[in-house]
């Protein structure tokens, strides 16, 4: 893998206070740094991460961002947490006018929010220069147990972060390594990364990163591509033909002329007869002189399209959903009348196993969109102390594990 320049913490939306001061970290973290902070602990630590799987690695540059700005100690803890108290409120103030379209007392909350920040900042001692970090980078290829990344320094100055740099790592890897396993079944068609509605929103940026990692060749939207500069990417949705009371050819008419520079492809699943609303579309493009990119498959996993129980081909086969039947369907009638280059993308329940299977039957199918599929399952990482001033200081079960592949930060 080439290894790509780490992407500086400004890229990250990091809510720098509140990771701080503990708000979003497992509360034993946080009381394990105070304890150490008030001894006061002069011992050097080793953190080691890794996970157990085959995977491709991402989160590092976001791991390690939030180390740099988030490593350290309140020079006046009791100030600080009394600041960060009157922050969060502010935090509401401004939410709540910002709703009531109060612009004054917005910039007023603002301004004094700014003006905490900065108080705030004060009384940080950001300690992350003491800390010695080593890390792969994202988007390498690892095995169950490596290291993927180690921490040394005294364990005060980051014992707070652990909830936040490995819950990074196991969503973003996790995101990678299900979008490589489809793109590895796809055999070089390309992989489009929908799955936007699946999960919160403030996900997607993330994800569409770790997504790109993986092999993705299109997100679904733009903040889905702001990390690696790319926009979103789509077709059309079921809502637009509704709108035009079920005329599919009528709504992708209107979708191609609002965006001549976008490639048009249809969704012509909306009447279950994808054969039929395929063929009826790419034929008035052609009238009008238009360029149809692709149709688009998206049937229920519930339902039959009815181009299967209209040439009776109701047989072993699974009929449901998009299926290879289907597609073959679809690709015939617009071969022979004239549309073989309009190209056909499918999606609707595709994950890993159902593309490997279109691949073995060689459907012709031109691009994959896949979606939920590529949010499940788990990455998950640990972090250990496994040396305490250089000697092995580990849970039972436990080692250090050296990984020649790291590279300091």
């Amino acid at each position: 893998m080439q290894k790509r320049d780490r992407l500086p913490p400004e890229t990250f939306d990091i809510p720098v206070q509140k990771i701080r001061r503990g708000y979003y970290s497992a509360v034993y973290f946080w009381r394990e740094k105070q304890i150490l902070e008030k001894m006061p602990y002069l011992n050097k630590a080793l953190m080691q991460v890794f996970q157990k799987n085959d995977a491709v690695l991402c989160g590092t540059d976001e791991a390690i961002a939030v180390l740099k700005l988030c490593s350290g100690f309140y020079k006046s803890p009791e100030q600080a947490y009394r600041l960060f108290d009157e922050y969060k409120e502010l935090e509401r103030l401004v939410r709540q006018s910002h709703i009531a379209r109060d612009y004054k007392k917005l910039q007023r909350a603002f301004e004094e929010k700014i003006k905490f920040e900065i108080e705030l900042d004060e009384l940080w001692q950001n300690k992350f220069a003491d800390l010695e970090v080593l890390s792969l980078y994202d988007g390498e290829r690892i095995e169950p147990w490596e290291t993927v990344m180690t921490i040394s320094g005294h364990p005060q100055h980051f014992a707070h972060l652990e909830s936040i740099y490995l819950g990074i790592l196991a969503r973003r890897t996790l995101v990678a390594s299900n979008v490589a396993g489809v793109v590895e079944a796809a055999q070089g068609k390309p992989i489009l990364f929908f799955a936007d509605r699946f999960d919160h929103y403030e996900n997607q940026t993330g994800d569409g990163y770790a997504a790109m990692l993986g092999g993705a060749k299109g997100v679904a939207t733009d903040t889905m591509g702001e990390w690696w500069g790319n926009k979103g990417a789509g077709t059309m949705p079921h809502a637009l033909i509704a709108c035009f009371k079920g005329d599919t050819a009528s709504a992708t008419l209107a979708f191609a002329k609002e965006y001549p520079d976008v490639p048009c492809v249809s969704l012509v699943d909306f009447h279950n007869d994808c054969v039929s609303d395929a063929i009826e579309t790419a034929d008035v493009f052609r009238a009008e002189g238009l360029n149809l990119w692709g149709v688009r498959l998206d049937t229920s996993e519930t339902m039959v399209d009815v181009s299967l129980t209209r040439n009776r081909q109701l047989g072993a086969a699974r009929p449901t959903g998009v299926n290879p039947i289907l597609v073959n369907n679809v690709r015939s009638v617009l071969d022979r009348n004239g549309h073989q280059d309009v190209k056909i993308v499918v999606s609707g329940g595709f994950n890993k196993e159902k593309i490997a299977l279109f691949e073995k039957e060689q459907v012709p199918v031109d691009a994959y969109g896949c979606g939920s599929s590529l949010l499940k399952g788990n990455q998950d990482f640990t972090a250990d102390i496994v040396l305490v001033d250089g000697k092995p200081c580990a849970k039972t079960g436990r080692c250090y594990r050296p990984n020649q592949k790291l590279e300091r930060v």
